[in-house]
């Protein structure tokens, strides 16, 4: 009776509904959220630059992701990281002998200073605790802020991002055997994302796709 009256005191509430939960989304929520999955996040794994993708940006996916950057969640931000690795191994898309590198997309220092964490490496450190693949936090470094990029147009966009990376001290003037994955929370048009590979590129070093968490796209 005790152990039952004491749990109900250690319970918080859920950042998405306010429900009481001994978990940092409920389970009411999570169902919800598992809702916006899409039916075929492999849709677009191909060409030169393979996308995989696990839902769609919108209602209460929508939702967490605000609550996971923006009212300081990372543990939404991990679990959705887990559930995108979950959803990668239903599907044999690489070779099962590949250990990719796992590189986040970075944001620039002041924006993690403020916020407090990079919310595509918290999504990275979740997907690497399910496939066990190594995880390479600072593999790049975003040199210089950029605009928001929403309400740009595509030549806008291209401006605001070049020459945004650059690569981090562990791979710089090395060769590097093994192939990458790069992680990010929200893919748009793919801007960032192809910016980011170039510079991978121009250092000789492979980039098998990008994973996301979402999309506003419908794929």
């Amino acid at each position: 009776m005790l152990k039952n009256i004491l749990s109900l005191f250690l319970q918080e509430n859920c950042p998405l509904c306010e429900r009481a939960t001994s978990q940092e989304i409920c389970d009411y929520c999570q169902k919800q959220l598992k809702s916006y999955q899409l039916k075929q996040p492999h849709k677009f794994w191909y060409g030169d630059l393979p996308l995989f993708v696990w839902g769609e940006y919108d209602g209460k996916l929508k939702q967490a992701i605000a609550a996971f950057k923006y009212d300081k969640r990372p543990p939404i931000g991990e679990l959705l990281g887990i559930w995108l690795a979950e959803t990668w191994q239903n599907y044999s898309l690489i070779n099962p002998n590949l250990s990719p590198l796992i590189i986040p997309i970075p944001i620039h220092q002041t924006k993690e200073k403020t916020r407090g964490f990079n919310q595509s490496e918290i999504i990275a450190r979740g997907f690497c605790q399910v496939t066990k693949y190594p995880l390479k936090k600072r593999g790049l470094i975003r040199v210089r802020p950029t605009k928001a990029m929403f309400g740009l147009n595509v030549a806008e966009k291209e401006k605001n991002i070049k020459g945004a990376f650059k690569l981090g001290e562990s791979l710089q003037n090395h060769s590097l055997s093994k192939p990458i994955l790069l992680i990010d929370d929200i893919y748009t048009t793919g801007t960032t994302v192809k910016e980011a590979v170039k510079i991978l590129k121009h250092q000789g070093i492979k980039v098998l796709g990008i994973l996301a968490v979402c999309t506003p796209r419908r794929l």
